[in-house]
């Protein structure tokens, strides 16, 4: 029998079919102390968890059982990748699983950010009826700005495309001929910042990308210019962003 510890929130379709399996068990203890991880991880061959446990070296080192640690999501910057290679744990994600409802999520949110949705549902809430307040801009013909060019920002450059935008791309990797046939255009971080009126951020978090929006690249960035973070709260400095 094969003990698989879940510790974040899972959905209820995904615990099932783990249940499905007779030689599988599964307990499900979430909110777990870094101390209380520490203590239980050793009785279990399996480990998942969402973005909420930090599976450090040290819940490594002490999972003797341990075979293999699974994140429900895109990334695994709370899974000490190098620890787990040293203890022979194999490290799993699912990248795919919510490409594309991050995408249409970064849709929504340049919208309402435009029309300033949420301000003017308030205002009619409150029994007004203010509409040159909240009137706004439109995406057509303005510029996008991806930073980070994997599976969710390709899909952004797509459906921005679709309401005429113009679509500039930052990310290091990509060929430049991946761009010509989606139709954007491969920039330097500098040209992306001075042109853009709505950036998006899609990168992985890395040493590299790490605090990428900071005080020195926001001065760098139009007046008035709309940014959507749909990935890693560490890519921006938060403190300089609320400044």
């Amino acid at each position: 029998m094969y003990k698989v510890l879940v510790s974040d929130k899972l959905g209820a379709a995904a615990l099932e079919r783990l249940k499905e399996h007779a030689d599988i068990a599964v307990d499900v203890k979430t909110g777990l102390k870094p101390e209380e991880l520490l203590a239980t991880i050793p009785d279990y061959d399996a480990l998942i968890v969402r973005s909420g446990t930090q599976v450090t070296a040290d819940v490594l080192a002490a999972g003797h059982k341990l075979r293999v640690v699974g994140r429900a999501g895109v990334g695994v910057d709370n899974i000490d990748v190098n620890a787990a290679t040293m203890h022979g744990v194999v490290v799993m994600n699912t990248p795919g699983a919510n490409s594309m409802a991050t995408a249409e999520l970064t849709l929504a949110l340049m919208l309402a950010a435009s029309r300033h949705v949420a301000q003017a549902h308030a205002s009619l809430k409150a029994g007004e009826w203010r509409r040159s307040d909240f009137v706004g801009v439109q995406l057509y013909r303005k510029v996008l700005g991806i930073i980070g060019f994997g599976r969710v920002g390709k899909l952004v450059a797509e459906r921005a495309k679709a309401f005429g935008m113009d679509v500039l791309v930052y990310d290091p990797v990509v060929l430049e001929e991946t761009g010509r046939e989606l139709g954007v255009l491969l920039v330097e971080l500098d040209e992306l910042l001075a042109q853009a009126d709505y950036i998006t951020l899609h990168a992985a978090l890395n040493p590299a990308t790490a605090k990428i929006i900071n005080a020195a690249t926001i001065e760098q960035m139009k007046d008035g210019v709309i940014v959507i973070n749909a990935a890693r709260g560490k890519l921006m400095d938060e403190a300089a962003v609320a400044e």
